[in-house]
């Protein structure tokens, strides 16, 4: 498990120097992610991926929740009003909780993916403003060395938080 550090860069050329550094600090260049205004990285800036610029997972993981219990409570409907085989009334239920998480993800993530990320909220006004969000992604062991380093080295950079990330290496 890593942890994911955000810092606010003010403007592009900073975030460009940032990225060598961290380069330099043997951090690889898939955990390191920018979010700028209007797209305005520079090609070779890592820019931050679907699932960290949207609220893709979490709608999926709403419509998958919201389907699969409209599924059952549709499935349970051939319990009140039974077909003939025994077998079938069971199927037809997990299949109906299956079928419904499966719509219920899709719908909800087809409609997540044109959401703002909820966790970018607090970084949104600073990053229309002209700033550049660094999302960097490390072992437990390297959050200190490289908030250190980067607030040494960048007087205006600003801290602006820490989570938790699920990326496995």
């Amino acid at each position: 498990m890593r942890q994911r550090l955000y810092f606010m860069l003010p403007d592009i050329p900073q975030a460009r120097a940032t990225l060598d550094e961290l380069l330099l600090a043997r951090i690889e260049e898939r955990h390191i992610h920018f979010i700028a205004k209007d797209n305005l990285l520079l090609p070779d800036m890592p820019g931050a991926n679907l699932f960290q610029r949207t609220d893709l997972l979490h709608g999926l993981e709403l419509g998958a929740l919201i389907g699969a219990v409209s599924g059952v409570l549709a499935g349970s409907l051939l319990l009140i009003f039974p077909p003939e085989n025994p077998e079938l009334k069971m199927m037809a239920l997990l299949g109906s909780g299956f079928g419904g998480a499966l719509l219920g993800s899709w719908l909800s993530g087809r409609a997540a993916k044109s959401i703002p990320s909820s966790r970018l909220e607090t970084y949104l006004s600073e990053i229309d403003a002209g700033k550049v969000l660094l999302i960097v992604d490390v072992p437990l062991h390297k959050v200190l060395p490289v908030k250190q380093m980067l607030c040494e080295k960048h007087p205006d950079l600003r801290f602006a938080g820490l989570s938790v990330s699920y990326v496995l290496n």
